[in-house]
């Protein structure tokens, strides 16, 4: 495994290499099935979760709502992976792994994931309302709500293009501000004793630093978790579980095993 140390004011900031992408999935993979039910336990409450929401909104006629709400997860995808992250670091600790002691390593640092957490819900709001606020630019009011009728008169619309591409870079910016501030904060914050600012700035640093590597990573995450929800969110199971130990082994590449 290639790494190398980069000095920047955050200690053990490492480089890691595109190459490595494939060892993070590997021992993702690896840690589902060390803890199976557990993880795969997790990654279920997740999916009826969106399979419920999907179902509701439909009753609703509001399905296409699901579409940015499915976007949105992205953004607070660390937060949903905390559990996660906190089996990845107990199995690599060599710790006893099982619910109650997971839900307390988590709890036991309830004040700065909660902070996280919020950040991350705000940055989701502001994703909410810039589609709402860009979507009412070019649509008028009235314009129907159910996912068929969404994508046959919004996406596939011959002038659907502008509003394609400004939401496309609205979102983008978002997305990149949160993937920047938390994709290494949520662990970081299980594993050493920072606060919520420490562990967004390393973080911010830890991408900067790897620019290149965490575009194709976050290219990752996306498509993972695209496929997962594509299949009727019952691919979330597992894709869940893989991406969120993966981005744990991620972690402690960039952090440094010491």
């Amino acid at each position: 495994m290639i790494s190398m140390a980069i000095h920047t004011h955050h200690p053990d900031v490492r480089l890691v290499t595109p190459a490595q992408a494939a060892e993070w999935l590997n021992a993702g993979w690896r840690d589902v099935w060390r803890n199976p039910g557990l993880s795969l336990g997790f990654g279920a409450v997740y999916a009826a979760i969106g399979m419920g929401l999907f179902l509701v909104l439909n009753v609703l006629d509001m399905g296409s709502l699901l579409l940015p709400l499915a976007a949105g997860f992205m953004l607070v995808g660390p937060l949903a992976a905390v559990f996660l992250y906190e089996i990845s670091r107990r199995t690599e600790a060599g710790e006893v792994v099982d619910l109650g002691r997971v839900v307390g390593g988590v709890t036991s640092r309830l004040d700065q994931v909660g902070n996280m957490g919020l950040v991350l819900s705000i940055l989701l709001m502001a994703w909410l309302l810039a589609g709402l606020v860009v979507f009412a630019l070019f649509y008028p009011p009235g314009m129907p709500l159910p996912l068929g009728n969404f994508i046959e008169d919004v996406v596939l619309r011959p002038e659907s293009f502008r509003f394609l591409t400004v939401g496309t870079l609205v979102g983008g910016v978002l997305a990149v501000i949160a993937f920047s501030i938390s994709v290494f904060a949520m662990p970081m914050l299980l594993d050493r004793d920072v606060s919520v600012i420490e562990a967004m700035e390393f973080s911010v640093d830890a991408v900067r630093v790897n620019w290149r590597t965490m575009i194709g990573w976050a290219a990752t995450i996306a498509v993972v978790t695209f496929f997962g929800m594509a299949t009727a969110f019952v691919g979330m199971i597992v894709a869940l579980p893989v991406v969120a130990h993966a981005s744990w082994h991620a972690y402690r590449d960039v952090m440094g095993r010491h």
